[in-house]
């Protein structure tokens, strides 16, 4: 059981770690301009030069600030979970499950979801004047982040502490 625990705190930082780099690095999609590379995240539209400009976000593209806040509250409720695990963790009794904390992990699964979504609808392909634009691996490792932070709130959900 002690191992099992280890290995669900083990991935669990691991996703809290994934989500900060996938929300804060600017590489959720890339493109070629000529011969520059220009990538685009959540904050920022860079290029090869090592120039980077703020997105402007339009009222009509207010998905952005959807994703970036999704993300956000994304890596907020994943943190919170980490810290509701380490508690419940030494304050509860045998035979008691990690409830909360699965609900809070459930939570982060849906942020995630919500923005991951969004940004696939609203912005995928969307790098202006490049050619062979694809994901990147911001994109990807939110992905991988949605799914192991469900598979960590269904083995919080059904965990028993023994």
């Amino acid at each position: 059981m002690l191992v099992l625990l280890a290995g669900i705190f083990v991935v669990h930082i691991a996703t809290v770690i994934m989500l900060f780099v996938s929300t804060i690095a600017n590489v959720w999609m890339v493109g070629s301009y000529d011969t520059a590379r220009i990538s685009r995240g959540l904050w920022l539209l860079c290029n090869s030069n090592s120039t980077c400009e703020k997105l402007t976000v339009s009222p009509d593209e207010a998905s952005l600030k959807a994703v970036q806040a999704f993300m956000i509250l994304s890596i907020i409720f994943s943190v919170i979970a980490l810290v509701m695990f380490i508690v419940q963790l030494f304050t509860l009794e045998k035979g008691k499950r990690f409830y909360i904390t699965g609900a809070i992990m459930l939570v982060c699964w849906l942020c995630i979801l919500i923005g991951v979504s969004i940004y696939t609808a609203r912005f995928t392909g969307s790098i202006p004047a490049t050619t062979n634009s694809h994901h990147g691996y911001c994109f990807i490792l939110a992905w991988i982040c949605f799914c192991f932070s469900f598979i960590i709130s269904i083995l919080y959900l059904v965990l028993r502490k023994k």
